[in-house]
């Protein structure tokens, strides 16, 4: 039989990475983006015999290969080789054993902290480095722009980017989150309490082209980091001693050999694990499952403004643009009403533009919210830049994915929903999970209703409820 290199991609990815939100300029000015090109290495072969557990100890290969390209954020391309056929572990697990983690999101940093609370120690990898800025504002009384390249800190889609030194503040990935779960809820509580997250008390409505705005009910109550949602991510291992984070590390490679998983970063080993963890297609069981996941890709825009912006609300799904889908004022919404200077805005597109469009189209994005949105703003001079992400489509209903065989797993939020409550229960299941039979491994996926920006438990009913309040008043 043969091992067969392949490519991984675990979402839908442009042919082009835009990865620098570029600038708005007082003076017309040629746009200006960098383009970082996606690389795909030719598939090679190597002999392997066809036993699963001669395959499970075999040498792993030391042959380099190329490092993936920083900067691509949760829609990168992760570059692995996995065998085509099912690896089987006969050995029993070891009474200490060592998992490794990969990738640094909420689930990974919950799965971590949960198997340290079973005494397990973890090694979590995650491709993040120290923000790499590049910074130039131009400011016309209105507004103003910035660059920023797309390296990600820890957390996944928990991004912040502060900027100094105004300071600028965006969180450009995830803008909230809602709690229904009491698991969940005792989290967030701790959490609370640390004075890590609070609530969002500012307005959140649906915004309907032409301005009418409609305003969600209070409850559920939403929930954002304290200064932003990354330093959420970077405390939630604070008080971990079980538990060692490495980064930046993109692990190219998983191979069985001699009863343990082997990790490499282009042919450099990072390790061996009795148990691996997230980011891993290489076993046929769990491949076979995220080849039915769908995910959708979506845009975004950070943009400072001089003066607020003349709307009602603070955060707003937007309702009838054919590009826009979600729109909310940084600035309110971390530091309240009393902060003085540029006003913060992220916006994101909707799926259907995401998947229909390139990066010349978002030059539409600035074009539909102006003219749309807030016409009574002059005309804009400016360069334009964009910001990928992705979204489930889909889902098993499962909280986690563990092929005891294997003893490999994966946990995210795509297994339950689009919120980070999903995926921080994900986390913490697959933490439970590690000794125990096949989860996950059959269950069909079914389509996920939400929002494009994401799933947030209990809002839609809430409002639904306090719909049919008013119809039986009224009646």
């Amino acid at each position: 039989m043969n091992l067969i290199s392949r490519t991984i991609t675990l979402t839908p990815y442009p042919n082009v990475i835009p990865f620098i939100p570029v600038l708005v300029s007082p003076k017309p000015t040629t746009p200006r983006t960098r383009i970082l090109c996606k690389n795909d290495a030719n598939s090679n072969k190597n002999d392997m015999m066809s036993d699963p557990q001669t395959k499970a100890n075999k040498q792993p290969t030391r042959n380099p290969r190329r490092k993936p390209s920083y900067g691509a954020s949760r829609r990168s391309v992760i570059k692995k080789s996995f065998t085509q056929e099912q690896v089987e572990f006969t050995a029993p697990v070891a009474r200490e054993p060592a998992v490794g983690i990969i990738g640094g999101g909420m689930s990974g940093l919950v799965c971590a902290l949960y198997l340290e609370k079973r005494g397990i120690k973890s090694t979590v990898f995650d491709t993040s480095e120290a923000l790499d800025l590049s910074l130039t504002l131009y400011s016309n009384m209105e507004w103003i722009c910035l660059v920023v390249l797309g390296i990600h800190g820890l957390g996944g889609r928990m991004g912040t980017r502060t900027i100094d030194p105004q300071p600028l503040t965006f969180d450009h990935a995830a803008q909230f989150f809602t709690v229904t779960d009491p698991d969940f809820a005792e989290m967030v509580d701790l959490w609370s309490k640390n004075g890590l997250v609070r609530q969002w008390h500012g307005s959140i409505g649906e915004l309907k082209a032409g301005g009418c705005f409609d305003p969600l009910p209070p409850l559920p109550p939403r929930y954002v980091g304290v200064n932003g949602m990354r330093p959420l991510a970077d405390s939630i291992l604070s008080e971990a001693n079980m538990v060692n984070v490495v980064r930046p590390c993109w692990v190219s490679k998983l191979e069985p050999y001699n009863g343990m998983w082997h990790l490499s970063e282009n042919g450099k080993p990072c390790g061996q694990f009795d148990v691996i963890v997230i980011a891993h297609n290489g076993l046929p069981l769990i491949a076979r499952q995220m080849k039915r996941l769908d995910l959708s890709s979506i845009w975004a825009l950070m943009a400072a403004f001089e003066d607020p912006l003349p709307v009602p609300f603070e955060g707003s799904f937007v309702k009838g643009i054919d590009s826009l889908s979600w729109m909310s004022n940084n600035t309110t919404k971390l530091f309240g009403m009393q902060s003085s200077g540029p006003h913060c805005w992220t916006f994101f597109s909707t799926a259907a533009f995401g998947k229909n469009n390139k990066v010349p189209q978002v030059l539409r994005l600035l074009w539909d919210y102006q003219k749309t949105l807030f016409k009574g703003l002059s005309t804009l001079d400016y360069n334009y830049g964009i910001w990928g992400a992705a979204l489930p489509t889909n889902s098993p209903g499962v909280p986690c994915i563990f092929d005891p065989h294997g003893r490999a797993g994966i946990c995210g939020d795509w297994l339950l929903g689009s919120s980070l409550e999903a995926a921080a229960l994900s986390g913490m299941a697959l933490a439970n999970h590690a000794n125990e039979f096949a989860v996950g491994l059959r269950n069909e996926f079914q389509p996920l209703k939400g929002h494009d920006i994401g799933q947030f438990p209990g809002l839609e009913s809430e409002r639904e409820r306090n719909k049919a309040h008013d119809l039986h008043v009224t009646a």
